[in-house]
C-alpha cells in the first residue's frame, strides 16, 4: 500500500558517531517524499540539510570537539553527560514543535528528548541504533554495572534524578529500560558484528548494516599514481590527542616500499608538531575518510563504530587500537571475524603496528573482508530500514 507523506522528526545527540550513520535514512525518507525535520545543533546543520531534511536548531550540553573537549571515559560522567543533555534539550523540542507536531519519531540511542516527545505526543517512535542492542540477557548481564554506579554517590544522583525527570514526563519505565529496550529499532550495524546475536529479539531490531550512501559535501580523494598500497590512519574525531601514537606510526610505515600513508591526525595536534613526516605519508588534520576507504588496502584505526562500519562495507582489512567506550568489543570483533588484528594501545610500538598491518595482505585476511563486504550489501541498508519505518507511519 502506498502511504501519503508524512512529517517524520529525528533527534539524536550532536556528534559524529550518532549523526552520520542515519543520514542516508534520512536522505532515503525524503526521496520517497516524506518531510524530514531534524534536531541538531549549527556544527552539523550543513550535513542535515544536504540530504534534504530541515534542521531544527537547539543549543547543547554535550562536549564540543571544536572547543577541544572530550567525551568522559568514566561510566558515571559518560552517562550523566546524556542526562544532562536530555533534561536541557526536551523544554526547546517542546517549543520548537508545539506547532508543527510530526506523524512519527525517529531517535538515536541517546536522543532521549525525542522518545520522551513521543511518549507525550501518544506518537511511535523507531530507534536508529548504530551500535550493538540488548540481547536475551542483557540486563542480567547489566546488573554489575548497575550495581557498581550504585556504590557512588553520584550514581545514586544519577538514578534518582533521572527517575524523577521521566516520572515528571509520564514515562513509567525505570531508567535502565527506557535507554536500553526501545519498543522497535534499526540497527545500522551487520549482525556479524552483534554480541550474542542468536539472543537477539529480531522482531524488535532489524539489522539493515551500514547505510553510507553519497558522501560527496565532504569532499573528494584520489588515490596517489604509482601508489602499490594506500593505508589510513585515524583515530577518528574525539581521542585524537596523541602524538606518541603518530610518530610510531612514522617509525612503522615511512618509507616503506609502495605505500602511500594518509594520516588524519585530528584538532587537537598539528601536523608540524610532530616533525618532519616521511616522503611517503599525508598529514592531515582531517580527511573525507570514506572517499579514502573506497580505495584504500588497510586501516588503522581506534575502531569507532562509525570507521569500522565504513571499512567493512569497503571490504578494507584493520588494525584496531581501541582508544576508550565501545571500541574495545569492536576491537575483539575485528578480530574475530577475521578481517584484521587487535593491537592493545600499550602495545602498538612501531614494530608491532608495522607486521599488524603487513600481515593484512594475507589471502585469508581479504578474501573474509570480500566476504562481509557482500553480506552487509545484501542487509539491505537504507531503503529496508526506510520499509521498517515506513510500516510504522499513519
Amino acid at each position: 500500500m502506498q502511504r501519503k507523506p508524512a512529517h517524520i522528526a529525528m533527534f539524536t545527540v550532536p556528534a559524529a558517531g550518532h549523526i552520520h550513520p542515519g543520514l542516508e535514512i534520512m536522505r532515503e525518507l525524503v526521496a520517497r517524499g516524506h518531510r524530514v525535520t531534524y534536531a541538531v545543533t549549527e556544527e552539523f546543520a550543513a550535513a542535515v540539510e544536504a540530504v534534504g531534511a530541515e534542521s531544527v536548531l537547539y543549543h547543547t550540553t554535550m562536549p564540543s570537539e571544536e572547543r577541544g573537549e572530550k567525551y568522559p571515559e568514566e561510566d558515571i560522567s559518560a552517562v550523566t553527560i546524556f542526562l544532562d543533555e536530555a533534561v536541557h534539550v526536551l523544554p526547546q523540542m517542546t517549543a520548537a514543535y508545539e506547532d508543527d507536531r510530526p506523524d512519527l519519531v525517529l531517535y538515536d540511542i541517546g536522543g532521549w528528548a525525542g522518545l520522551v516527545l513521543a511518549g507525550r505526543w501518544g506518537l511511535p517512535a523507531v530507534q536508529i541504533s548504530p551500535t550493538f542492542v540488548a540481547w536475551k540477557g542483557y540486563e542480567e548481564l547489566m546488573a554489575p554495572v548497575v550495581e557498581a554506579r550504585m556504590q557512588d554517590p553520584r550514581g545514586v544522583e544519577y538514578y534518582a534524578r533521572f527517575s524523577s525527570w521521566l516520572a515528571e514526563n509520564g514515562v513509567e519505565s525505570p531508567p535502565d529500560r527506557f535507554v536500553a529496550l526501545p519498543e522497535r529499532a534499526v540497527v545500522t550495524i551487520p549482525k556479524a558484528l552483534q554480541p550474542h546475536a542468536e539472543l537477539v529479539d529480531e522482531s524488535v531490531y532489524t539489522f539493515v548494516g551500514p547505510c553510507l550512501g553519497d558522501r560527496s559535501h565532504q569532499g573528494d580523494w584520489r588515490r596517489p599514481a604509482g601508489a602499490a598500497k594506500v593505508l589510513l590512519i585515524s583515530l577518528g574525531s574525539a581521542y585524537t590527542n596523541e602524538p606518541q601514537f603518530y610518530r610510531a606510526c612514522f617509525e612503522a610505515f615511512g618509507g616503506l616500499d609502495g605505500w602511500h600513508v594518509v594520516l588524519n591526525v585530528g584538532r587537537h595536534v598539528a601536523p608540524d608538531s610532530l616533525g618532519p613526516s616521511p616522503g611517503n605519508f599525508d598529514v592531515r588534520p582531517w580527511v573525507p575518510q570514506l572517499a579514502i576507504l573506497r580505495q584504500a588496502d588497510a586501516f588503522l584505526t581506534h575502531a569507532g563504530m562509525g570507521g569500522t562500519m565504513e571499512a567493512l562495507a569497503c571490504g578494507v582489512p584493520m588494525v584496531a587500537v581501541p582508544q576508550a567506550v565501545d571500541q574495545f568489543t569492536n576491537a575483539e570483533a575485528i578480530a574475530g571475524l577475521g578481517v584484521g588484528r587487535h593491537v592493545p594501545k600499550q602495545e602498538a610500538t612501531a614494530a608491532v603496528l608495522r607486521e599488524a598491518v603487513l600481515s593484512l595482505s594475507e589471502p585469508a585476511v581479504a578474501r573474509r573482508s570480500r566476504e562481509l563486504r557482500e553480506e552487509l550489501r545484501a542487509a539491505g541498508g537504507a531503503p529496508r530500514a526506510v520499509s521498517v519505518i515506513g510500516s510504522y507511519l499513519p
